[in-house]
């Protein structure tokens, strides 16, 4: 469980790189903006920075959710630096995880989306809980 768990949340990281990608680095791109849902390329720049300060989130989760993999795979087990692993994997896979029912919650057409910036930190977390509680 411990490996699935760890796999999980190094594709929740990632997955989240590639989305700081599209709001930090490609934005103002038409493929980008279209992508998001943005009507113009006068809209994508109008919210250019809000989508590369929302990258920057994106980046920071993934960066703690790929740093508690390291912990967790070369701590030894009930280490402090397993310890912090864990901590690091559960808060940044469990914040996107919030930030997809966030997403989900705001309407229909946001399902999708949703689903896939959630379901790899989702398993993470289940099976880092039952790796850790067995």
């Amino acid at each position: 469980m411990i490996l699935a768990s760890l796999f999980f949340a190094f594709i929740a990281a990632a997955l989240h790189v590639f989305i700081f990608s599209m709001e930090s680095v490609t934005w103002t791109r038409p493929a980008t903006w279209k992508r998001f849902g943005v009507a113009s390329q006068a809209d994508a720049e109008t919210t250019r920075p809000l989508a590369c300060n929302q990258g920057f989130y994106n980046l920071f989760l993934a960066i703690g959710a790929f740093i508690g993999v390291g912990c967790v795979a070369l701590g030894a087990g009930g280490s402090a630096q397993e310890v912090v692993g864990w901590t690091l994997v559960f808060s940044s896979c469990g914040s996107m995880l919030l930030a997809a029912a966030v997403l989900a919650a705001t309407g229909r057409k946001y399902l999708r989306p949703a689903a896939i910036q959630g379901t790899p930190p989702l398993l993470a977390v289940v099976l880092g809980l039952l790796a850790v509680a067995l």
